[in-house]
């Protein structure tokens, strides 16, 4: 009898070695799958591109079908870690430091994304998956999760449905949603023609006659740097070459005018004065526990404080636990007027991120204006994809838009 049990087992363990996908080796299998697949959707749609967004769209259904919730949160990595693969080397830019404090916090802003999609994660298939989705969605796109809910599939709203506003935001969570249900082949034809239909006719949100975005590329060397006497000599002789081609509504970079003090002012108003244009620059305005990064109106006349970012870059910006950082609005002010007209302000981080611009064209603005400061984002991605965002959203909403960074 022990003889025959060992030969049994000696039989099972042969034909477990002659089939290379055996249960473990099969599941294993599986799940370098998926892995795979959804780093390749996170790299794809998040590529700086804009017309690739929609890629980002099989997201959903990568993490619903997962076979298990490990994978599931494995997925969740996965996708985070693509899409915002740019984030180690601009980090280790920002602060002057190794690779290592870059990648530290990488895996760590990840961890919420994957903590939310892994506990609504089911192993259940049905419908209950889709509003388990949405509850995920939900939840990334505003605070406290949404601080870092960055590569949001529904950022490709505005690709798939240009100029649809609303309507195609509801069609897009729609489409994501039945992209976590067993008709998820229909949803992906659905949004493959969508994209294919948008792709033929797709033009760029363009700026609004008379306004112009100026593209600098000034080196702000390491973190704290600021623009100097020079810098701004510079910027304003780039404004008065625009304003003599006629623009008259000008928007600089974040971050273009320094530190925003009366001795800065006069500077700019005086070389101003003799200029029929307006001017919108990024400034920041010291406070009592650090200081505000803003976006500053100028003209000949006289300069005004037009919008207070809402959000700034978590960690490098906006420390909470520690004074000297930036000022969180969060829900505070979310258009401004610039030039006579409504905006809808994006500094930087807003343009990653999701409540930002909903907030904003929620009271109907006539034009996005987006501004960044890339100096730290190296040779990185961070910027086209921060442009493509913005482009996608301005598209959804068929508002004109304004881009102004220094890269």
């Amino acid at each position: 009898m022990i003889r025959a049990t060992l030969g049994q087992s000696q039989r099972k363990a042969f034909l477990g070695w002659q089939n290379p996908f055996s249960p473990s080796r099969r599941s294993m299998f599986t799940a370098a799958t998926f892995l795979a697949a959804t780093a390749g959707v996170g790299a794809i749609g998040w590529s700086g591109e804009v017309l690739l967004l929609p890629v980002a769209c099989v997201f959903p259904a990568l993490w619903a079908f997962a076979p298990t919730r490990l994978v599931a949160s494995l997925v969740s990595m996965a996708y985070f870690m693509a899409a915002s693969r740019g984030l180690p080397v601009g980090v280790s830019i920002f602060y002057g430091s190794d690779i290592w404090v870059g990648l530290g916090l990488w895996i760590a802003a990840s961890l919420l994304f994957v903590t939310v999609h892994t506990v609504l994660w089911s192993p259940k298939p049905g419908w209950h998956r889709a509003v388990l989705y949405l509850a995920a969605w939900a939840l990334m796109s505003v605070p406290p999760f949404g601080i870092v809910g960055w590569a949001s599939p529904i950022t490709a709203a505005g690709v798939l449905f240009p100029g649809w506003g609303w309507a195609g935001l509801a069609a897009t969570v729609v489409g994501l949603s039945a992209m976590t249900t067993r008709i998820w082949p229909l949803a992906g034809v659905a949004i493959s023609v969508a994209l294919a239909v948008s792709a033929i006719t797709w033009t760029n949100p363009a700026a609004p006659e008379g306004w112009l975005g100026i593209d600098t590329t000034f080196d702000y060397q390491v973190a704290g740097n600021h623009a100097d006497y020079a810098q701004h000599l510079a910027t304003i002789a780039l404004v008065r070459q625009a304003a003599k081609t006629g623009a008259r509504s000008i928007v600089l970079p974040e971050s273009a005018l320094g530190i925003w003090t009366p001795t800065t002012e006069r500077l700019w108003v005086r070389n101003l004065a003799d200029l029929d244009a307006v001017v919108a620059g990024g400034a920041i305005v010291i406070n009592e526990s650090g200081y505000d990064n803003v976006m500053v109106e100028v003209t000949g006349r006289g300069a005004r404080i037009l919008y207070r970012e809402r959000m700034p870059v978590p960690v490098a910006m906006w420390r909470p636990w520690a004074s000297g950082g930036a000022s969180a609005q969060f829900f505070a002010n979310p258009t401004g007027r610039f030039a006579g007209t409504s905006i809808a302000p994006l500094i930087c981080y807003e343009q990653l991120i999701v409540w930002p611009i909903l907030q904003s064209v929620l009271l109907g603005p006539d034009v996005i204006v987006a501004t960044g400061n890339g100096w730290w984002t190296g040779d990185t991605n961070i910027v086209p994809i921060q442009k493509a965002s913005a482009k996608a959203w301005a598209s959804l909403f068929g508002l004109p838009l304004v881009i102004a960074f220094n890269d």
